[in-house]
């Protein structure tokens, strides 16, 4: 799990479970921690978030709703709108796309994971938590593949394993961690443990 250069940025995606996983984990980030975040959640098509408003005030770190065409900035936690893929530019700003769903889902996890290893290449780590379909794991190894670090929720750990278990099978170089663990290890990738 060791990067072949510095983290810059980390791309977490989840479904099925999702608040209570992330409640865990992103409250756990030091206010000081120095990479951009951008999460992706399966979320209902034809109704607002509020993923952003529910753990801005749980969290130490800037928490947002990702814009189009915004810079993603160190040190924020971006989540995607819904009905929209987020993906990161090589210019290392956030572009929203209303491309046709992928595995039943738009936002999806591996149109994030997927763009952030084509920009980013080695400095991205890729999370993939609880859920109950296979996106994010075409993502994650694209993310190892590119040099990158992958982690997958420990699936005996996981509200819904099926996510983080297929993650594991395409990239069988992501570590499984368990959510208290996963938290230190960001921290570690971020330099700030």
């Amino acid at each position: 799990m060791t990067p072949t250069r510095p983290p810059e940025a980390v791309v977490i995606g989840a479904s099925a479970g999702a608040v209570d996983a992330l409640s865990v984990l992103l409250p756990a980030l030091p206010a000081d921690y120095p990479l951009a975040v951008a999460v992706v959640v399966h979320l209902p098509p034809d109704r607002k978030s509020v993923m952003a408003e529910l753990f801005r005030p749980k969290c130490r770190v800037r928490v947002k709703e990702a814009e189009d065409k915004e810079p993603f900035a160190a040190g924020t936690v971006y989540f995607a709108p819904p009905d929209y893929h987020l993906l990161i530019e090589p210019d290392h700003r956030l572009s929203l796309s209303s491309e046709e769903p992928v595995l039943y889902s738009r936002p999806s996890i591996d149109v994030l994971f997927e763009s952030a290893a084509d920009a980013l290449g080695p400095a991205v780590v890729g999370v993939v938590l609880t859920g109950g379909s296979a996106d994010g794991a075409k993502g994650l190894r694209a993310i190892a593949d590119a040099g990158g670090v992958g982690i997958v929720q420990d699936p005996n750990t996981a509200a819904v394993p099926t996510m983080p278990a297929a993650a594991r099978i395409a990239c069988p170089t992501a570590t499984a961690l368990p959510l208290d663990r996963m938290a230190d290890s960001l921290a570690r990738l971020g330099g700030t443990a």
